[in-house]
């Protein structure tokens, strides 16, 4: 390890954070505090083959909800709808209020609901990239256990390594 990084740069393998509290991965299986938003996707409550991104946005709380191919949410209608509000449950579940409220840079009271404490509207937002990469995270699911280099990472340069 060099005095510039962390252990966890050097290896090729990333630390995996356990749930706060176990989720439920049919309602909401892919979400993240990413690219400056809790964001993630979220099945649809009465078309099982309908999927939302969701997001909300850390600062601004600006959020947005449509389809993976960019329709918008028919529940939004001037605040958060169904799958924004689950996907801030399932966000806290897995980060904790603490994390996901500071992420989100809001401050939320003692018994407190972290969606009560937003102040944003509504601001499309696209979801491409966080569908893509819930649809990237599902193909490594189906990859074979193994502790061998995965081959679609192997552009990363290996420390020290000359070519």
């Amino acid at each position: 390890m060099n005095a510039d990084g962390a252990a966890w740069e050097q290896r090729s393998v990333a630390r995996v954070v356990s749930p706060v509290q176990p989720r439920k991965l049919a309602s909401v299986p892919f979400v993240e505090l990413a690219d400056g938003r809790l964001q993630g996707v979220v099945s649809s409550g009465s078309d099982i083959a309908r999927v939302y991104v969701s997001s909300i946005t850390a600062g601004t709380h600006a959020f947005n909800c449509s389809t993976n191919n960019n329709r918008p949410c028919g529940g939004l209608r001037g605040s958060p709808c169904k799958h924004l509000q689950a996907l801030a449950g399932e966000a806290v579940l897995q980060y904790g209020l603490d994390q996901v409220a500071r992420y989100l840079h809001v401050e939320v009271g003692d018994g407190a609901n972290l969606m009560s404490c937003l102040n944003g509207r509504h601001e499309p937002t696209p979801g491409a990239m966080v569908f893509s990469r819930f649809l990237r995270h599902l193909s490594y699911l189906e990859l074979p256990d193994t502790t061998e280099p995965i081959a679609e990472m192997h552009w990363f340069p290996a420390t020290g390594a000359v070519r």
